[in-house]
């Protein structure tokens, strides 16, 4: 009977063993599960802002022009890797969704510190500081500028 006793409480102690493994799996998933999801973050106040067209021009450079004013505010000339990557990259976009080159961009710097491109033709955003505060920095530049 003390044998027969013993077995059943390391039976419980199994079965209790199994239980709190169990409820320690089911919250280790809903936590990873709950971690992937995105939370939407409302954008900080718009502190400057300027509606820009960028223009390829006969000597291989990129014009940036002031939509407001239509001067030429800036010109990228050489490689200027990152300016011009971001550009191909929307460019790409407007591409697959057979919208023309004619729409402006918005460049906004927010209160928080970060610098939005919004392509206005697709609604396609891209906060420029993920990139680095000098890669962001190139089009803080276009903000900056005369030729409102």
């Amino acid at each position: 009977m003390i044998l027969r006793m013993n077995t059943i409480r390391i039976q419980n102690y199994i079965a209790l063993f199994v239980v709190i493994v169990l409820v320690g799996v089911v919250f280790v998933v809903a936590n990873v599960v709950q971690s992937g999801k995105s939370e939407i973050q409302v954008d900080a106040s718009v502190i400057a802002k300027k509606t820009l067209f960028f223009r390829d021009l006969p000597d291989g450079s990129v014009g940036v022009i002031s939509a407001s004013s239509g001067k030429m505010i800036a010109q990228v000339e050489g490689q200027a890797g990152f300016v011009r990557g971001i550009l191909r990259a929307l460019a790409r976009e407007r591409r697959i969704q057979q919208i023309t080159s004619d729409d402006a961009f918005e460049l906004m710097s927010r209160s928080d510190g970060r610098l939005t491109l919004v392509d206005l033709a697709t609604g396609n955003r891209i906060d420029l500081e993920s990139f680095g505060r000098d890669n962001a920095a190139q089009f803080a530049a276009f903000l900056n500028s005369a030729g409102q």
